[in-house]
Order: structure tokens, then sequence, then C-alpha cells
């Protein structure tokens, strides 16, 4: 199996789904899913040996020879461990999903469909090394996380939520694009290999800041960062399988690998490291602050999820300030990196469990009101077993992982202030203290969700279900990822030397030329002389007093007002939007035929006028003009003369009469210009065109002189302005164009090739057939589409009067 066909695997299985959805009923689909991820993550721990030793895959489709682009999937430490996670904790989602959604009630080829896409858009993402090919994967998944984030499409909630996200995600998908472009003008290529090779000579191009804020916007707005992460909440309407497969282990890590892809560019930069740093200790404080005010389950998760993000983030904005020093502290900074990738793994770990948990008590209870719950420890003892696991991980309580990850990122935030440069030896003490206080309430979250929901007073009568524990079956996928959760405690370097390492050197190769040159161990002790040591303690102190005096302090949230809140500034800039354009297009929507064609006359007058003024191009040029025969004269006069009766004539059917005769006459000149297939087609079309002006006009109620005078009056001039400058235009361009040269005619091209590429005999078919293939294609295209709109209107009609009919008999 080749990389890029591992990459496009998932979506090529989706083709199949619907078909064993509705012909293997009985079976569940996800166990034919399920074969999918496992066998992907089968293939991609085939390369862990030698992604260990520093070795990197390639592999390479054309998708677009013409423009070089092409899918390269570029497979190295980091883009080997992303794979990993996708397929990895894509096996358990599906797994977790089968006993989750009901075969019966569910459209599961619907729902498997989007998600295998959505797995493919991921592999894509994280192996892409075209920027091209990487945007296509990172809007692909955009489109399908909407529709997965809206598969509960009968539910308001469940598609605002989609809307929410790709609304957002896509704005910051085309920054992104727009920081591509920069990029690859600057650099002159569209590999970010070839990008990061020559990143010291970028950095000195004027677009270069631009290009690194527009990356970021795309970055921020998927991984849910201040102020972008309001989607993520709303974005929980999901199914739980894909609430723990998106926001916990890939979509929202999609921004987390663009800046760790990105940091060997663009860490030269100042701009970047405050940006990525400020930001992300930014987004961690706001997420874990605002974590405990949820009530729903699934929003404390969406929060502190958020929290988790700016806690990675920030620290790989720590671990690009390795490009700005030398020496030791080199590896103080690299050190941030590591912890980041570690962290990133240990939330995949803690936060999939968790979400599932949520699904299971929101299945087996009927609610994720965390007001309603309580009391659930003894009727449902293995969940509480694994939420407990998951909860103090993300704690950072040992003995789990996230305690390891946690120590490491309180020392790497600490070590800033070895840093001078850019101001932060001013500043860098504020960091600290703000993940200190973030720490915090991530500790009282945790204990408010696993200890409000499992102990406490039972309260059955608020539950719209009878509390139980769930099937084994639905508890497997959460319990493995519990399980991992204690063995990366006991075994951390186990998982630094295969995954960590590997992925930092990709990140860090000014630092490292291979994994094993990443000389960092991880250790549950430290000493007491461990400044994080003490930190943790306080952490565990301090939040535990907040936790038991929840209810006092936290009424404080309902003084912030709603319309100041980043939610209510989306859904007023929303509406002001939708409203805004109704306003707009109620302006010139006016259903006057005569009003659009203004419209465009009047565009296409000034786009014409202002292009040939720019390029210089008006030039009047009489010289080896061909003479005017007595017969080009006469015609002439006949198409003037029929041109003017149109304008002055009252009948219509004169009117049409004259409008033939221009099209007849146009003909002639055809003749005497010797191009008879030309005037037979215009003489098949002006025929046709009278015949059906005939009889649309037939039909008709008939002219009102006092009317037309009227509205003669009203629209003359407009008309007269409008006709003119069309004509003048089109009249200034023929002789400009019959007078100058701006670029070689394409008639010599034609003449020399016809016979030899194209093997036709008669120019004018080639022309149509194949030097413009794509334009008659396109052109019968439209009147495909146009014939089955009107099939469609006819059979609405008939369907529409056998209705009536139907009424009336009864």
């Amino acid at each position: 199996m080749s990389l890029v066909f591992a990459i496009f695997a998932p979506i090529i299985v989706a083709l199949f789904i619907p078909l064993l959805f509705k012909k293997v009923s009985k079976i569940h689909t996800g166990w034919f899913v399920l074969l999918v991820p496992v066998a992907l993550a089968s293939f991609y721990a085939t390369y862990i040996p030698s992604i260990m030793n520093g070795k990197i895959h390639t592999d390479e489709l054309p998708w677009i020879p013409s423009l070089g682009i092409s899918f390269i999937s570029y497979m190295d430490g980091l883009s080997l461990l992303f794979s990993l996670l996708i397929t990895g904790i894509g096996a358990l989602v599906v797994l977790y999903s089968i006993f989750y959604l009901d075969k019966n009630k569910e459209k599961l080829g619907n729902f498997y469909v989007y998600l295998l896409i959505f797995m493919t858009a991921m592999l894509g993402v994280v192996q892409s090394d075209h920027l091209i090919s990487l945007y296509f994967f990172w809007e692909l998944t955009s489109i399908s996380s909407f529709l997965l984030i809206g598969y509960w499409y009968t539910r308001d909630r469940s598609r605002f939520g989609a809307l929410k996200s790709m609304m957002i995600t896509v704005f910051g998908g085309l920054m992104m694009l727009g920081g591509f472009l920069l990029l690859s003008i600057i650099g002159e290529t569209f590999s970010i290999r070839e990008l990061i090779g020559q990143a010291s000579a970028l950095a000195e191009h004027e677009f270069f800041v631009w290009a690194l804020v527009l990356v970021l916007l795309g970055a921020f707005t998927k991984s849910a960062q201040f102020p972008f992460y309001i989607w993520l909440p709303d974005a929980m309407e999901a199914p739980t399988p894909v609430s723990a497969y998106l926001h916990s282990a890939t979509m929202v890590k999609a921004g987390l690998y663009l800046v760790a892809r990105f940091t060997p560019i663009f860490a030269v930069s100042e701009v970047w490291v405050w940006l990525v740093t400020g930001v992300g200790i930014l987004t961690l404080f706001w997420g874990s602050f605002f974590a405990v005010k949820q009530t729903d389950l699934k929003a404390i998760l969406a929060f502190s999820t958020v929290s988790q993000l700016g806690l990675i983030m920030s620290l790989l904005g720590i671990g690009s300030i390795a490009y700005h020093v030398t020496g030791d502290l080199v590896a103080t900074y690299t050190y941030a990196t590591f912890a980041a990738i570690f962290h990133l793994v240990n939330h995949a770990t803690f936060k999939g469990s968790l979400f599932m948990i949520a699904g299971i008590v929101d299945h087996e209870t009927g609610t994720r009101d965390i007001r309603k719950l309580g009391g659930l420890m003894s009727l449902m003892p293995i969940s509480f077993t694994i939420a407990l696991i998951g909860s103090l991980s993300m704690a950072g309580i040992p003995p789990f992982n996230g305690f390891l990850s946690k120590e490491m990122f309180l020392e790497a935030v600490l070590g800033l202030q070895h840093f001078d440069l850019y101001a932060m030896d001013s500043w860098w003490i504020l960091f600290p203290i703000v993940a200190w206080i973030a720490s915090v309430f991530t500790f009282v979250y945790s204990l408010y969700f696993v200890f409000h929901t499992f102990r406490g007073k039972h309260k059955p009568e608020e539950l719209p279900k009878k509390a139980h524990e769930a099937p084994i079956g639905m508890l497997l996928s959460p319990g493995i990822l519990a399980t991992l959760v204690i063995a990366i405690f006991f075994v951390p370097n186990f998982v630094g030397n295969t995954f960590i390492k590997p992925a930092v050197a990709a990140i860090q190769p000014i630092a490292y030329d291979t994994p094993s040159d990443v000389g960092f161990t991880i250790k549950a002790w430290h000493g007491w002389d461990s400044p994080a040591l003490w930190m943790t303690l306080g952490i565990f102190l301090v939040g535990y007093i907040l936790y038991k005096t929840i209810p006092k302090w936290t009424p404080l949230y309902n003084s912030i007002p709603v319309k100041l809140s980043l939610n209510g500034m989306y859904d007023r800039i929303m509406k002001f939007a939708d409203s805004g354009a109704n306003r707009f297009s109620s302006i010139y929507m006016t259903g006057s035929i005569r009003s659009y064609l203004v419209y465009m006359f009047a565009a296409i007058i000034v786009l014409l006028a202002s292009t040939m003024w720019i390029k210089d191009a008006f030039v009047i040029n009489f010289d080896n003009l061909a003479p005017i025969s007595f017969f080009e004269i006469i015609i002439t006069i006949m198409i003037v003369v029929s041109t003017i009766t149109i304008l002055v004539t009252n009948s219509r059917l004169t009117a049409i009469i004259a409008l033939g005769a221009v099209g007849y006459t146009v003909a002639l000149f055809f003749i005497l210009f010797k191009a008879p297939d030309l005037a037979l087609t215009q003489l098949v079309i002006e025929t046709v065109s009278v015949a059906l002006f005939l009889g649309a006009f037939y039909h008709l109620p008939k002219m009102n002189k006092h009317e037309k005078k009227k509205e003669d009056r009203r629209f003359r001039l407009g008309n007269f302005i409008i006709a003119l400058g069309v004509g003048v235009m089109v009249t200034l361009i023929a002789i400009s164009s019959h007078s100058q040269k701006l670029i070689p005619s394409i008639s010599k091209y034609y003449k020399d090739t016809v016979y030899s590429e194209a093997g036709g005999g008669n120019i004018v078919n080639v022309i149509l057939v194949d030097y413009r293939g794509f334009d008659t294609l396109f052109e019968i295209s439209v009147l495909t589409i146009a014939s089955l709109g009107i099939i469609s209107m006819i059979a609405l009609r008939l369907t529409k009067k056998k209705g009536d009919r139907k009424i009336e008999n009864k």
C-alpha cells in the first residue's frame, strides 16, 4: 500500500458504505467501517522503526501536472504521530459508535460516509507537502465536519452549530490560503520542505509577516483559539462519537499541527513567538475559567478542550524561541516543544475517554445536564472509574499521564525568564502567573465534571430514563483510553522515544538532525527544589478550596452581559449580514429584466473602458483597410434602416420583422466575406429566433400607446446612455484590435496545427470541438441544466394539476 493510497483509502471505502447499509442491514455498518482505521493504523505502525532512525518517506500522485500541483505525502515523525492518532483514535471511535448509534433508528450510511471523508481529509492535512493540496484537505475537513456536526439535521441547534463551525473555520481557511499564496510568491515554490530550506531568506521579504499572520488565522480558527473558540461549544450538538473524534484528537489538533509544521519557517520572527505564545496562554485561561460555568457535560468538556488546546499552543510558541537563542538555552526551549507534543498525545487519551463517558451518561440517563445528575457512582461504577481516571489526568494529578505533561508545561513557562529579547524580560512573569491561575481552574472543572455527575444525591425523578450501566461494548473504547492514561504515566519514555522525539526533530530541525539527538527524558519526580512542584501543590490546594465553594463564587459569571460576549457579537454580525444582504438585494432584485440588463451592460462598459484605458489600448489606425464595395454599402444601409425601424415602430410585429431583417442582413455580410458556414448558422439561428419571438409575443396583451409613451419618457435617457456606451465600446475595441496587436494572433497557431495536431479539415469545426472543447462542453452543460429545470417545472405543474383534480373529485 502506498502512502498516497492510504490517504484516499477511507474515502474510497465510503463509496460503498450506502450499499452495505442497505444490502447488509442485519449487521451494523460500523463493523465494516472499523476495518479501515484498524488497517491504516497497522500500516502506519510499520513506519515507526524507520522514522525513529530519522528516515523520511515520500510518495506522490500528480493532480494538476500543468500547474505543478500534486498530492505529495511526506511522512516524518510529526506526520506519523498525527496519522497514528487519526487512525488509532478513529478505530476506537468507530467501535464506540457501533454500540452508541442504533442501526434501526440512525442513518448510518450517511454517518459513516461523512466520518470516512473526514478521516481522509485529516490524513491529507498532516501528510501534505504541497501547500495547495494541504489547503484542499484543510477545507475538506471543514465540509465533512459540517456534515458530521449537523448529522441530526432536524434539530435547530445541530444546524446552527454546524453552520457556525463552518463559517469560522472556512474564514480561517481562506485567510490561510492567502498566506500560502504569499509564501509561494516569496519562495517561488509550493513545497513546504523547500520553503523550510530557505526560511532565513524568506524572513527578509516584506510579505513575510503578512503570510505569517494569515497562516496563524487559519490555525487559530481551526484549533479554537481565542477569540475564535466560540464554534466549539456549539459543535457539541453533534453525536458523541463525532465529539470524541473531532474535538479531542483530530480536527481541533489540525491547527496545532499547522503551527508545528510551519515553525521552522516562521519561528525566526518575533511576531510568531508573541502571537503563538500569547494567544495560547490567553486561550488556556479563558477556556478554563468559563468551563466551570457550564452545566452541560459536553459543554464543560468543550471549554476544557479550548483550554487544553491553548496550553499546547503556548508551548509551541515557547518552543519557537529556540530559533532565537544559542548554547544551552536551545535545549531549554526545545523542551517546551517536547512537552507540547507529549501533552497533545495525553490530551487525546484522557479527553477522548471523557467525551465517550459523557455520551454514555447521556445515553443511559437521557440527559447531560449536570444539575439533574448525581449519585451515579453506584449505578454506573465502571463509567465512574473511567471518568475518574480521565478527570484526574486532566487535573494533573498522579499517577496519570496528565500530571507528567502538566509539570513539563509549568517548567517550560518558568523557562521564559531566561529569554531577554523582544521585551520578554519585562513581561515573562505574566505567563507563569496566568498559567498557574488557569491550572487552578482546570483542577476545579475536572473535579466538577466527575464528582457532580457521579457523587452526591441521586435524582431519579429528574432523569428522562432510569439510570443503569452501559453495555460492555460501549465501555470498551473509553476503557482502552483510560488504560493508556495510566500506562503512559509508568512508561512515559517509551512513548517519548517512539513518538515524541521524532516529532520534535521534525519541528526543530535547527537543533536536531535525528530523533536520537533529542536528549530529553520524562520523569514524575523532579525533586523538592523544583518550582513546578510547589506550583502544583498550590494548584491542588487553591483548586480544592474553589471546588468546595463553587456555589458561592459562580454567580459572578452572571454579571457578564450576554451582549458583550463573543457569541453575542457573532450573532449580531450574522444577523446584520443577513438583513444587510436582504436589503441590498431588494434594491436591485426588482424583477425587471430591463433593469438586470442595464446592470450587466453598465458593468461591461466600466470594466472594458477601464481595462482599455489602463492598458492604453485605444488606438485608431485606418491603414491597410480593404476597399468597401457597393454591395457592402447597400447591406450596411439595410442594417441601419432595420435598426431604426425597431426603435420607432409601435407595432410588435413590425419590430420582430425588422429585427429578423437585421439578422438576415448580417448573414449576407458573411456570404460576401466568403464564410458560408457562418452565414448558414446565422440564418438558422435567426429563423428560429424570429419564430420564437412571434410565438411568444402573440400571447402578450396588446401594447397601450399611452403607456409606451410614458415608459419611453421614463427610460429613454437611461436606455440611450447604455446603448450608446455599449455600441461605442464595441466599436472602439473592434477598431483598436484591428489597429494594433498587443499579443500575437492565435489564428496562425490554428492554421499551423489544424491538420497536424487536431487532424481536422474544417478549421471552424476543429476550433469548436478541439481548441475550444471545454467551452463547448460547458455550453452543452448549461443547456442540459436549463432543460432539466424546464422539465422539472413542467413535471411539477402536471403533478399540481393531478392533485387539484383529486381534490375536486373528493
